[in-house]
């Protein structure tokens, strides 16, 4: 934890767009992100400029390469962009391949461009729990676009939705039909659909399918969200791409809605961030060597593993029980 005066002077470097002062406030954010209370009161003022684009889909979709392929084209708009791309961590070290830099090689020598690849640390959400914090440090840096790259996501894996103002789903022909697409989650949550790959066979089947199941579902009584094809790494079908992400993120800030939606963002990452707080708590008070528990919830835990009290009844007993201390 660095004193008081070094953590003013590396906000201050990050306010004057200094490029090492982001990057160690990064580092400690992502390894405390605690931290964020003491940083975010000096820079909120700077935040909100920054369109903030989440790249979400299922594993091996191409999301790294349609990034690398966005921040080109954005960097030709005369826009600087920052890359937050998350790699899954091991679940023995917790340690991270962080493969995005490698494949991303073409970027390093821009300084527009900005790269940075985070462990997920086991997080179930797609993004790691410091996500927020960090897309923050970069917003007020003075980014205009800000991708935001998860992990592969599954059922539960939907974070980006809660971090982003436009969601971009990526998925490829193989990713099975629209029922499987539909049960990943990932219908719901799309602003932008993009079938990479799509030199591939089935890709024209793949739209189809995404369009009649959108025609379907109850989220979308309106107009459709986009539904691009691409091919990211001959750089087919990107300009597309950027030209709707650029007409949503347009219209949405002239909008009445963005101001709400940007708030509801801020009240769904409090929701997530105060269920991990709560978890580390259920997790210490479940401890049966923790000298801190009362007799009275002792004895709740005791009998709930000898099966005298159902789990179900005695977990209302403990919210009770954390309430009143």
């Amino acid at each position: 934890m660095p004193s008081v005066d070094k953590l003013q002077k590396e906000v201050a470097g990050l306010l004057d767009g200094n490029i090492r002062s982001l990057s160690r406030l990064i580092t400690l954010i992502e390894s405390t992100p605690e931290i964020l209370a003491s940083i975010h009161p000096k820079i909120k003022d700077a935040e909100g400029k920054g369109h903030i684009i989440g790249i979400t889909g299922p594993p091996g979709a191409g999301k790294s390469t349609l990034s690398s392929a966005l921040a080109t084209l954005i960097r030709e708009s005369g826009r600087t962009v920052a890359i937050l791309a998350c790699d899954p961590s091991s679940p023995f070290t917790g340690g991270s391949v962080l493969g995005d830099r490698v494949r991303m090689q073409s970027h390093y020598t821009d300084p527009g461009v900005f790269i940075r690849s985070i462990s997920n640390r086991g997080s179930g959400g797609g993004l790691s729990n410091s996500t927020y914090g960090i897309t923050a440090l970069l917003d007020a840096f003075g980014f205009d676009v800000i991708l935001l790259e998860t992990v592969g996501v599954g059922q539960t894996e939907l974070d980006v939705m809660k971090t982003s103002d436009t969601v971009v789903v990526v998925i490829v022909p193989e990713s099975g039909d629209s029922i499987q697409t539909m049960k990943a989650g990932l219908m719901e949550i799309a602003d932008i659909f993009v079938v990479n790959k799509c030199d591939r066979v089935g890709a024209d089947r793949m739209v189809r399918d995404v369009r009649s199941s959108l025609q379907l579902s109850d989220d979308y009584r309106g107009a459709l969200p986009p539904i691009i094809k691409t091919k990211a790494d001959s750089g087919d079908g990107i300009s597309n791409l950027l030209h709707e992400i650029d007409t949503l993120h347009r219209d949405s800030v002239f909008s009445s809605d963005f101001d709400v939606k940007r708030s509801a963002m801020r009240l769904d990452i409090l929701r997530s961030s105060a269920l991990t707080e709560m978890e580390f708590v259920l997790d210490t008070i479940l401890k049966r060597d923790n000298p801190e528990n009362d007799p009275a919830l002792v004895s709740l835990i005791n009998e709930v593993e000898l099966g005298q009290k159902d789990p179900i009844t005695a977990a209302k007993a403990l919210i009770n029980m954390i309430k009143n201390k």
